[in-house]
């Protein structure tokens, strides 16, 4: 039987091992640590029953971590503003490789996380350039307007354990999920999708990455399952990030 996948990260490949067993432990005794909270929260609430709506609220993990995210620990400020491309809107990019087991784990909640942010928020993903050509099928399946796909190539790396580690193995693959094969290899080997490689790699160097997933925030800030201490907590960061540079940007207009 497989062992479960516990929140963390995906380095580079000269940064794995060692460095990934250490990840992983982190997220134990977060997890660990932010169960026994939630075991004192409800043995107050049992004693104290008119505490219970109170309680209910002052313990939920998202409410309890947007109200405390800690600079250095569950995210960091970049030393230097990374490149946006929204002029009204703040940028979040969620950096991911299709390889990456976490990444995989983490899509679920991303996606409807994602589904509920508010007008002034731009979301887009960012598939880093690591070691194989499966950068190359994400901006390929952009370029084709596919992007519907990427669930499905998920499963296909993670669960089917489909090999997509060529053009030509990518378009076989893809050509059984209505994409014509031509079509994917005119996209696969055009410059607007090389440009779109070299853009995410760009953006991946100035967020000064070390893994994935992770999330940007404005230029400014980063955060990651692996600094939260879980899928769900790394979103509410970002949430508390957004809600500040809200305010930093009123404080400029005004």
């Amino acid at each position: 039987m497989s062992k479960p996948i516990v929140d963390g990260k995906c380095p580079p490949a000269k940064a794995r091992g060692s460095a990934k067993q250490r990840s992983r432990l982190t997220r134990i005794d977060t997890k660990s640590s932010r169960r026994d909270l939630l075991q004192k929260a409800a043995s107050l609430i049992t004693a104290f029953p008119t505490l219970s709506v109170v309680g209910t609220n002052l313990f939920a993990p998202q409410v309890a971590l947007a109200a405390n995210a800690r600079e250095g620990a569950d995210y960091k400020v970049l030393q230097a503003q990374a490149p946006q491309e929204s002029a009204d809107r703040i940028d979040v990019l969620g950096f991911f490789w299709f390889g990456c087991p976490h990444c995989y784990t983490l899509e679920p909640a991303l996606k409807a996380w994602v589904a509920k942010l508010p007008a002034d928020v731009a979301f887009r993903k960012v598939h880093v350039p690591w070691r194989d050509q499966l950068q190359q099928l994400y901006y390929s399946l952009e370029a084709l307007n596919k992007l519907s796909l990427i669930d499905k190539v998920f499963e296909a790396v993670h669960k089917d354990k489909v090999s997509l580690q060529n053009a030509q193995q990518m378009a076989d693959w893809i050509s059984r999920h209505g994409v014509e094969a031509k079509a994917f290899q005119d996209a696969f080997d055009s410059f607007g999708v090389r440009t779109r490689m070299k853009r995410a790699a760009q953006l991946a160097e100035a967020y000064r990455l070390e893994g994935v997933p992770a999330l940007g925030v404005a230029g400014k800030y980063l955060t990651a399952p692996s600094m939260a201490g879980s899928n769900q907590q790394a979103l509410a960061v970002v949430d508390e990030l957004l809600s500040i540079e809200r305010r930093n940007r009123r404080s400029a207009k005004s």
